[in-house]
């Protein structure tokens, strides 16, 4: 029956420096690649996983791109509360000048059915 059991660390061959820095070194993209690459999934609507493929690229990296050029989520969100607040406070004034109209009309409503003519 087989030994399914790990290596040991000292059966594992030591790897040098050299090999280490190799294995784990990352690619470097320039700013026009990087660029045309969000533009196909921004602009062209290309999935992320189908350009990374495609470029030789780790999805991780392409979301990671992407992310980086689109506008912040809270950004957008405290954009957004702003708007509803200041849409909230135009309402108000509105109402409010409403009623006064309103009020000021009772009153000549009742001055006007007192009065004969």
């Amino acid at each position: 029956m087989p030994d399914w059991t790990a290596p040991s660390p000292v059966d594992r061959p030591r790897l040098s420096f050299e090999h280490r820095r190799q294995l784990v070194s990352t690619q470097r993209f320039t700013a026009e690649f990087k660029e045309e690459a969000v533009r196909q999934v921004v602009e062209r609507g290309y999935r992320v996983p189908d350009v990374a493929a495609r470029l030789g690229v780790s999805a991780h990296s392409l979301y990671k791109w992407v992310k980086a050029v689109s506008p912040d989520r809270s950004e957008q969100q405290s954009q957004e509360l702003l708007e509803a607040k200041s849409e909230v406070l135009r309402l108000r004034s509105q109402l409010r000048r409403t009623e006064e109209e309103r009020d000021l009309l009772k009153k000549a409503a009742r001055y006007f059915a007192r009065e004969p003519e």
